[in-house]
């Protein structure tokens, strides 16, 4: 049986992977730091933490469920600890895309990360419509790289992620640099950006005298349809006026060079941001 050593257990995303890794056929050693981490395992899933020396050894992998930020420290401090041939999972591309791993040949480096319950679904469950992020009630699809290490160990990794994100429906393969693109550039830069427009629209229509709920309820639903035709869940074409109206408000809204966000140089500045 495989041991996992897993660290930021107690945290928001180890939680979620400490309550999926109950009944699973993985062995797991949980690390946490804080003491509140500590008490929501062991009220919340009955769970106790052990130390990183006793997590570390006799583990074949080793899951990094802290922050960006600090997964290049919790690496330094346990590196000379961690034997030749682990696998090191991080949940996000951004630590390792910016060279926050450190420089151990001798070590698998496998990335994975969710693409959380898509909008177009098929979920009757109410827990699940209602499980936005994913990896509790709502199926969801996911990404991994394997960054460095032999080829059999993607097999490996990717068994893991299917128990951490489950329940999982697509397990997409993309390499580093493509995850890079999808998040930031593709999820955040882009679509949460966007989004955040939306949000601010619907601020100014009600400063202009339209009620909140009503100017919500118009264009959540609007997104609904458009979206299904616009991503092709549906056949639909859009109107003239429609289509006047996307051929003027783009350029309003958007700069004609906004894809220079997938560019490298881009990508790495906002990963340097993030990280």
């Amino acid at each position: 049986m495989t041991k996992i050593a897993l660290f930021g257990a107690g945290g928001k995303m180890g939680y979620r992977l400490s309550s999926n890794f109950l009944g699973s056929r993985f062995s797991v050693s949980h690390v946490e730091v804080s003491d509140a981490g500590c008490e929501r395992l062991k009220t919340g899933l009955g769970i106790e933490t052990v130390s990183a020396d006793a997590a570390l050894d006799g583990a074949g992998v080793v899951i990094l469920a802290v922050p960006d930020t600090h997964i290049g420290k919790v690496m330094a401090s346990i590196n000379d600890k961690v034997k030749s041939g682990t696998m090191v999972m991080a949940l996000d591309a951004a630590a390792p895309f910016a060279g926050h791993l450190p420089d151990r040949p001798d070590l698998t480096y496998f990335i994975t990360h969710p693409c959380h319950p898509p909008i177009f679904n098929d979920e009757t469950d109410m827990e699940a419509k209602r499980d936005y992020f994913g990896g509790t009630k709502a199926k969801q699809h996911i990404v991994s790289a394997l960054m460095q290490g032999p080829e059999e160990d993607y097999a490996k990794g990717e068994q893991i992620a299917q128990v951490i994100w489950a329940p999982v429906m697509r397990s997409h393969r993309v390499s580093v640099e493509q995850m890079a693109l999808l998040e930031p550039g593709l999820s955040e830069t882009v679509c949460a950006s966007l989004l955040t427009v939306m949000k601010e629209a619907i601020d100014e229509v009600v400063e202009r005298g339209v009620d909140r709920q009503a100017a919500s309820d118009f264009l959540l639903g609007h997104m609904n349809v458009l979206g299904a035709v616009i991503f092709g869940q549906t056949q639909g074409v859009f109107s003239d006026a429609c289509n006047k109206a996307i051929e003027f408000g783009k350029p309003v809204l958007m700069r004609d060079d906004w894809k220079r966000v997938f560019e490298p140089d881009e990508i790495a500045a906002s990963i340097r941001r993030i990280t």
